[in-house]
């Protein structure tokens, strides 16, 4: 897991640059053919990806992006009206049944199909009018890592394709480097304060739930921690209950508009005894994390770097084996 996932600078500078032609097309496919809504569909890590593609593309490209529940094709048998939709699926293998049928069936709607997928000859890749490659490479380890930082990386560059926002490509092309110094972030801090935790609530906002979603999945892949990711609004209609001494909270924050709120729930927390950890903000009584500087919108793919880090020490420092999680396999071939 910590080798691949140490992989990711290098993975992201090879995406860049094969895909550049291909997203240049599909933006201008995009910005010639509006569509006039946007589906994402995905399981697991690449789920989380799809959370992350949902709050970019409805705050740069504005249009509404909703998550397809890919059980109403595969086993409800209901194909849904997605004429002049973009339906956007994400996977690592390609090969997940109820995603293939969900794909197969927006096709057959009538939806412009996008497959971000890591094996280019995928089942998946067949459906679809675009296919960006991820060139993650070979993952053996089960947790998925450096092909999450991929997706992310593959969708800010599709947004920024389709948007025509010459900036934030500019700051997308920095993210190799930017993902290196990420990388080596010491997050060492939070090993005595995870090391024997029980529950953890991993916390983020807008842009950054998606991998506290992800953080949240790799606490319990790795570590066997019971970690659940909520948003900083959502904690506070009733999760919040159970947050007190021995519950700690680690908390994602982007420097957007969704910071100031995180940074008064930290203070909260800590104000009742709750050991809180964050990255990307901070106050009194909180242990910070550091992070890179970056566009708030890069900011979550360059924390997924930091987290595996972290994550991978965890797991060891508790007694596991981040490589032989119980009960998993690499593929999930869920209907």
């Amino acid at each position: 897991m910590r080798q691949e996932a140490a992989e990711s600078p290098a993975v992201v500078a090879r995406q860049l640059r094969e895909n550049a032609a291909l997203m240049a097309d599909i933006g201008a496919h995009l910005r010639q053919r509006p569509p006039r809504a946007v589906v994402t569909c995905a399981r697991g890590s690449s789920d989380h990806a799809a959370t992350y593609a949902k709050y970019l593309i409805e705050t740069r490209a504005r249009l509404l992006t909703a998550s397809a529940a890919p059980s109403i094709s595969s086993v409800y048998q209901v194909e849904l009206d997605l004429r002049d939709c973009l339906f956007i699926a994400i996977s690592q293998s390609g090969e997940s049944p109820d995603l293939l049928a969900c794909t197969a069936a927006a096709k057959r709607a009538g939806a412009t199909v996008i497959v971000l997928c890591n094996a280019p000859g995928a089942p998946l890749c067949r459906d679809a009018d675009f296919a960006i490659p991820l060139w993650a490479g070979t993952e053996h380890s089960v947790a998925a890592t450096k092909s999450y930082v991929a997706s992310l990386t593959a969708l800010a560059h599709l947004v920024a394709q389709w948007t025509a926002d010459q900036g934030f490509l500019a700051a997308i092309n920095t993210l190799p480097a930017s993902l290196e110094a990420a990388w080596g972030l010491d997050w060492q801090q939070a090993l005595p304060i995870l090391g024997n935790a029980h529950h953890l609530y991993v916390i983020g906002r807008g842009l950054g739930l998606g991998t506290a979603q992800e953080a949240a999945l790799k606490g319990k892949e790795t570590c066997g921690l019971h970690a659940e990711a909520y948003s900083g609004a959502e904690v506070r209609h009733g999760p919040v209950a159970l947050l007190d001494e021995g519950f700690p909270a680690l908390i994602l924050a982007q420097d957007d508009a969704t910071r100031q709120g995180l940074e008064a729930l930290s203070a909260e927390l800590a104000a009742r005894g709750v050991d809180v950890l964050i990255a990307g903000g901070g106050n009194a009584n909180v242990t910070r994390l550091p992070t890179v500087a970056s566009q708030a919108a890069l900011a979550p793919v360059l924390m997924a770097a930091s987290v595996y880090r972290m994550l991978a020490q965890l797991a060891v420092y508790r007694g596991q084996d981040p490589d032989r999680p119980p009960h998993l396999r690499k593929v999930t071939g869920t209907v």
